[in-house]
């Protein structure tokens, strides 16, 4: 399997570091673009440096390489995941608005109808924010906001965010190894 992950600016880039690590767990091709805000929050939000989370990646490109392998239909993939999604990155998106790597590679997974899932990373939502969400799922993109799961008990944040990724990664297909799912209320 071969996936584009995009990193932009909004808070929660740790998720989609976690996300880098599962795919390389799972021995999933990635294909990464960190966004230049996505690189300034990566490191006000952890203790990553760009390069950490490029050495994560099977490939990665510049967030401005027009020439890149993933902004062209006819290099395959299996879709692309954009997380966290920066409502900056959700609009140029629903626009067609390919000014940048991400949102690039993402109207050429929409335009191939490869699977597409956005994380949002936005609180509260705006009306505008919220069009743009159905507009897209109506494009057939998976807006999948980062949301806790509190079933699981989790007594930690890298719980948490493990069980996002998970669900995103559902998407696909993949199953995280030891992420608790759901089977029904306890006895």
């Amino acid at each position: 399997m071969r996936l584009v992950v995009g990193i932009t600016g909004a808070t929660g880039t740790i998720i989609g570091v976690r996300l880098l690590e599962a795919l390389r767990e799972l021995e999933v091709e990635s294909h990464l673009v960190l966004s230049r805000w996505g690189r300034a929050t990566l490191e006000m939000e952890t203790d990553f440096t760009a390069a950490d989370v490029r050495a994560l990646a099977t490939v990665s490109y510049g967030p401005g390489d027009a020439s890149a392998a993933i902004a062209s239909g006819s290099f395959r993939t299996d879709g692309m995941i954009v997380v966290p999604c920066s409502m900056k990155t959700l609009a140029a998106v629903r626009t067609g608005y390919g000014d940048g790597l991400i949102p690039r590679a993402a109207d050429v997974t929409l335009k191939e109808r490869r699977k597409l899932v956005l994380v949002p990373r936005e609180l509260p939502l705006s009306e505008i924010h919220l069009e743009n969400m159905l507009a897209l799922t109506r494009m057939g993109a998976v807006i999948a906001p980062p949301m806790p799961a509190f079933y699981t008990r989790p007594t930690s944040i890298d719980e948490i965010i493990t069980h996002i990724v998970a669900r995103v990664l559902d998407q696909f297909g993949l199953d995280l190894p030891g992420v608790p799912r759901w089977t029904g209320p306890p006895d």
